[in-house]
């Protein structure tokens, strides 16, 4: 069973916060929180605390449509998309991971939203997660 992390509000998750929980699973945070924030996709991130779940969420978003949910949790960094009926045809067609397919279409919904989360735990799992990105940023 995972454990999600950074669950005391007065902790923000600094870099040495989240290099302390993260261990080795750090460096995967690092090239991830490159990738999005620079180049193309420049995207901003955002943790807030949100008492709901009594956690810190980061919250990654172009201009001020969110992209993705990032959390983090023992042993990895999980990814959480947010997509409705009309994008199945568009995801099944994604040059990503089988894995990450099935998982999806297992996925309750969550009212008329389908979530994906994507656990990611190695510098492999970018590729995939930023074909998403490109995917979710594509929609309108």
């Amino acid at each position: 069973m995972e454990t999600q992390l950074l669950r005391e509000q007065e902790i923000y998750p600094s870099k040495e916060v989240l290099s302390s929980v993260l261990g080795h699973v750090y460096e995967v945070w690092a090239e991830l929180e490159m990738q999005v924030t620079q180049g193309e996709l420049a995207l901003t991130l955002d943790w807030n605390y949100y008492k709901d779940g009594q956690s810190w969420l980061c919250k990654v978003c172009q201009k001020k449509k969110t992209v993705f949910w990032l959390s983090v949790w023992e042993g990895c960094i999980k990814a959480t998309f947010f997509f409705t009926e009309k994008h199945l045809e568009g995801i099944a067609g994604l040059d990503i991971a089988e894995q990450i397919k099935e998982d999806f279409c297992r996925t309750k919904p969550v009212g008329k939203l389908l979530p994906m989360i994507i656990s990611i735990d190695r510098q492999e799992q970018l590729a995939d997660l930023l074909k998403i990105v490109q995917f979710k940023k594509s929609l309108k």
